[in-house]
């Protein structure tokens, strides 16, 4: 279940002055989510980045941009131990690019002309959940890792245990460790523990790395994947 009475901290990255100002005025008059800054380019950011400046906890990024790209921010970020999350915002946007945009790190791809109520529901599932997928994104994933596509088989001392199993389904619902602990009546730290080895046997780098790895071998059906509510 989403909290949305949490404050989130945010930097709006778009060279379109007016959006991200109409943007922060919503966000201020509706919602708990605070903007910590806004940048008109990307080599902008990378200059505060540089600079030590606050990070935020979540990005909403523009892909096109003068000075500096969208793609240029995501790249400095995968550079980085720890980064905010990035809701990449495009009046390019195509369901089919979700799994580039994924390869690319960032965390939910979203058109521009989002209704500005939905944004802040996506924000929150990002902040909470890590990441965002839209129904039709989750239908585009499917048809990417089709039977077309070649599928991981585990060796035999790599197979998921049941117990692994039932976290990766629990991951594939969008459920928060703390989440996943209460269903399953075990402590957040054996949560995670799980989670490790599913990073390890799977060969993955994280939950939607998961998500995907789950679709592509039939351990899921993608149309039980939790939306938003």
């Amino acid at each position: 279940m989403k909290d949305n009475t949490l404050t989130i901290n945010i930097a709006i990255i778009d060279d379109d002055t007016m959006v991200a100002n109409l943007l922060v005025d919503f966000f201020e008059r509706n919602s708990t989510i605070k903007t910590l800054y806004t940048v008109n380019s990307g080599n902008s950011f990378l200059e505060k980045l540089n600079n030590h400046v606050t990070m935020p906890e979540v990005i909403l990024l523009d892909l096109r941009m003068n000075n500096g790209s969208g793609l240029d921010v995501l790249e400095a970020l995968s550079k980085r131990s720890e980064k905010p999350k990035v809701i990449v915002m495009s009046s390019h946007y195509d369901p089919y690019y979700m799994g580039q945009m994924l390869k690319l790190g960032c965390d939910a791809f979203l058109p521009k002309e989002i209704d500005p109520e939905e944004l802040i529901e996506v924000i929150y599932k990002v902040q909470q959940h890590g990441h965002y997928f839209s129904e039709e994104q989750i239908v585009s994933l499917r048809e990417q890792v089709s039977p077309k596509s070649p599928k991981i088989y585990l060796d035999s001392k790599d197979s998921l245990s049941e117990r692994e199993l039932e976290v990766l389904q629990l991951v594939c619902q969008q459920l928060t460790t703390k989440e996943i602990a209460e269903k399953l009546f075990i402590s957040p730290k054996t949560v995670e523990m799980h989670k490790s080895n599913l990073l390890i046997k799977t060969g993955v780098k994280n939950s939607v790395g998961l998500i995907i790895y789950a679709i592509q071998n039939n351990l899921v059906d993608p149309n039980t994947l939790i939306l938003l509510d």
